[in-house]
């Protein structure tokens, strides 16, 4: 049986918003996806209205709320540690709350008892959240819900070491799917026309001139060949420790984001861009079966971020030697 892996940027996701039309073209987008596996990014607490020792209490009422709605779960035994009981993470800032998190479908894949573990600062500008999945393989799926460091190409590659961190093991890397909002172009890399490598996202910002290009840029680029600063995927995708597995399959090139025009969001200088992925480790790679972006309008019109998916056929994961 093939599983559906997707990833959501939902767009300062608020309880004060359940009800909502974008809540309910959120929830919609979600359910015509039907996934087993999702990862969730910018849930968010109204925070200045909401007293600090509530705001994890509020997140996890959203969460909850959300993934009711799209006939998934987040539920997790709660621990004097874990005490809110969903798969969730904060970002761990005193005076901002940001979420991540990992909804599922209870009546395909097991949630492996233990294995939530979220994360925060110093680790993780926004928070991040995994657990493990028993989804029929020989070994637990880890999924990893992550969302990058808008401002700094340098703490991006840090996190990206931190990921890196979390999945390894001696003789190998677990079986895992990391997937966000990336927050930068990926350094995969496809064959060119005449057969040299080239990246499968194209250079964005060669063109561009506005403030923000230090925060997606190469050092010293501004003003020249402004090229994308693509290390944080460099580290993960080095050896094909992990694959873009849109880049893997070969898949045409589609864009996340770009399609909110400016003063429906937040301002947006970038255009059309690639930055929400979907990353299996090598054990997972050849397990990878298709991949895709939601492009209803039901989806476009729930958040600046597309939604993306990948399927998966538990049977053809790999086992690395010496990882058992």
């Amino acid at each position: 049986m093939l599983l559906k892996i997707g990833n959501y940027n939902a767009y300062k996701l608020r309880l004060d918003a359940l009800g909502t039309a974008a809540w309910k073209a959120r929830v919609a987008a979600v359910r015509e996806l039907d996934p087993d596996l999702l990862g969730i990014q910018e849930i968010v607490v109204d925070t200045p209205n909401t007293p600090r020792e509530q705001w994890d209490a509020v997140a996890a009422d959203t969460v909850a709320a959300f993934a009711d709605g799209c006939g998934l779960t987040a539920e997790i035994t709660p621990t004097d540690g874990y005490p809110h009981g969903v798969a969730m993470a904060a970002d761990g800032h005193p005076h901002r709350a940001w979420y991540t998190a990992v909804l599922w479908n209870p009546r395909t894949v097991g949630y492996v008892p233990g294995s939530y573990r979220p994360l925060g600062v110093p680790d993780f500008w926004h928070g991040l959240t995994t657990a493990a999945f028993d989804i029929g393989s020989a070994e637990p799926l880890t999924m990893v819900a992550y969302h990058g460091d808008p401002f700094r190409p340098n703490w991006r590659a840090e996190e990206a070491l931190r990921i890196k961190g979390l999945l390894r093991r001696t003789g190998g890397v677990r079986p895992a799917l990391v997937v966000g909002d990336f927050n930068a172009l990926s350094a995969a890399q496809v064959p060119g026309p005449d057969g040299a490598p080239v990246y499968y996202d194209s250079e964005a910002y060669a063109q561009q001139d506005h403030d923000d290009l230090e925060y997606q840029v190469q050092a010293g680029t501004i003003g020249g060949a402004q090229l994308a600063d693509r290390r944080q995927s460099e580290i993960l995708l080095r050896r094909g420790y992990m694959v873009d597995v849109a880049a893997h399959l070969g898949v045409p090139w589609q864009a996340t984001v770009g399609h909110w025009e400016d003063g429906k969001g937040d301002p947006d200088p970038w255009g059309e861009r690639r930055i929400d992925l979907i990353l299996a480790t090598r054990p997972v790679a050849p397990a990878v079966t298709g991949y895709g972006v939601l492009d209803s309008k039901t989806a476009l019109a729930g958040s600046d971020h597309r939604i993306i998916w990948a399927t998966l056929d538990p049977s053809l994961i790999a086992v690395e030697e010496g990882g058992r």
